[in-house]
């Protein structure tokens, strides 16, 4: 069967009206349109969807063209990526021009591009080679878009790891990692120049998948909880991802650069995973995302920064079939690629409910393109495990609170964690 006709846009424009009947009610929310798949709708029928969900910012993992012209004349932000693969490559000002002109300039005005990261978490891949591309990179893209007339409506960037940071708890103590200081700072500087903003991935699941027992749950999902005090600041902070946010304010102050935006280029929550991957779960992922909406819509910021709007990207917008991995990568989607909700978000202004999957076994056109950067295809081992100190970081005091108020003292094994949690010098 054509996936045309199984699932018209018409059909889904339906679909976006019953989800969200009321659509004012929901402030400024960002997504992460990632295509690791060959199951997805076509980018036309995807227009509704991210309307449904309130989003007014989209963040693409390439410059897919198909993509870029469907959303022509929404109005809808876009950042688009340049892979990891490319670095090399855009060091070169005539191929970085030639990108630039292809990819972003035949699009506008009409489809609204705002931006363009260049590299993936690059400075904690421990590959000298690419890490010295990067800056270059950036510079050359940005140099084209200056030749063109077009910087000041295009910004250039990157994404990060928190797994840059040295400390992360208190968040106003907040440092990146020393080895990593001098090639930040030269970026910091360009960002700095630009104009540009600082972006950050920021998983807290993946700080409860590893440690569930010591881990409050509550804490990481926004739901009510004793939380934690800054004792340098005496902020109070009630769950974990304002907490990462503030310690990267923090390390941007301790390098002087105070005034620079920082944005969440990724956060989300899984609703399926393995056995042993605890809290991927529907409930849970509704929970996350559902309660972030909410905090996103009220335009409040983190207790650091409480007048500046949360700049914050979900991800993702699908389940993508293809990926790699243990179950939890292909189960980050707010959508089953049908398209219909993954699972019930549960909040006022988007009422999605779950229709029951419409099938999709007679889906057969593919809409994952060979060319888009596969730079993301594994989160949880690029974020979570091999790069786990990053979020270790902001763990270890939650191990301390659990083990001194949650009555783990004689709990050897919580007692033997945070022991070697010490043992290695995580602060």
């Amino acid at each position: 069967m054509d996936f045309s006709n199984f699932f018209s846009h018409a059909s889904l424009l339906l679909v976006a009206a019953c989800l969200l009947p009321n659509p004012i009610l929901v402030g400024s929310i960002g997504v992460n349109y990632g295509q690791i798949a060959d199951n997805l709708p076509p980018p036309e029928d995807v227009v509704p969807l991210v309307k449904s969900i309130g989003a007014t910012k989209v963040k693409l993992y390439d410059a897919d063209p198909r993509v870029l012209d469907a959303f022509a004349n929404t109005g809808i932000e876009f950042m688009v990526g340049l892979g990891n693969e490319y670095l090399d490559k855009m060091r070169d000002p005539a191929k970085a021009q030639a990108w630039v002109k292809q990819n972003v300039q035949s699009h506008l005005p009409a489809t609204n591009i705002t931006s363009i990261f260049v590299g993936n978490e690059v400075l904690t891949l421990d590959d000298s080679s690419m890490s010295g591309d990067l800056l270059p990179a950036m510079q050359s893209v940005h140099a084209a878009l200056v030749s063109l007339g077009l910087d000041k409506q295009v910004t250039v960037t990157t994404t990060h790891s928190l797994a840059i940071l040295q400390t992360s708890y208190p968040p106003s103590a907040g440092s990146f990692r020393v080895d990593l200081t001098d090639c930040l700072s030269q970026t910091l500087s360009f960002h700095q120049k630009t104009g540009s903003a600082f972006l950050i991935n920021a998983y807290p699941y993946f700080a409860y998948e590893a440690n569930p027992k010591q881990v409050p749950l509550d804490f990481v999902l926004f739901q009510p909880n004793q939380g934690l005090t800054d004792p340098g600041t005496n902020l109070h902070y009630d769950n974990m991802l304002y907490a990462q946010i503030d310690a990267v304010y923090s390390a941007l102050a301790s390098l002087g650069y105070d005034k620079l935006q920082v944005q969440i280029s990724e956060t989300g929550w899984p609703s399926k995973g393995d056995e042993n991957e605890a809290g991927a779960t529907p409930e849970n992922a509704k929970k996350y995302n559902g309660n972030l909406i909410k905090l996103m819509s009220g335009k409040t910021g983190t207790p650091m920064r409480p007048n500046s709007d949360l700049n914050i990207y979900i991800f993702a917008l699908f389940n993508e079939n293809l990926k790699p991995g243990p179950t939890s990568e292909r189960n980050y989607g707010l959508f089953k690629p049908d398209g219909t909700p993954a699972y019930t978000l549960g909040i006022s202004g988007i009422n999605v409910v779950d229709g029951g999957s419409a099938g999709n076994g007679g889906v057969t056109t593919p809409s994952y393109s060979t060319g888009s950067s596969t730079d993301y295809l594994l989160i949880s081992s690029a974020r979570g495990r091999c790069q786990l100190s990053g979020y270790v970081l902001l763990m270890a005091p939650l191990y301390e609170e659990a083990y001194n108020r949650y009555g783990y003292k004689e709990n050897k094994t919580a007692a033997s964690l945070l022991g070697k949690i010490k043992a290695i010098g995580i602060q």
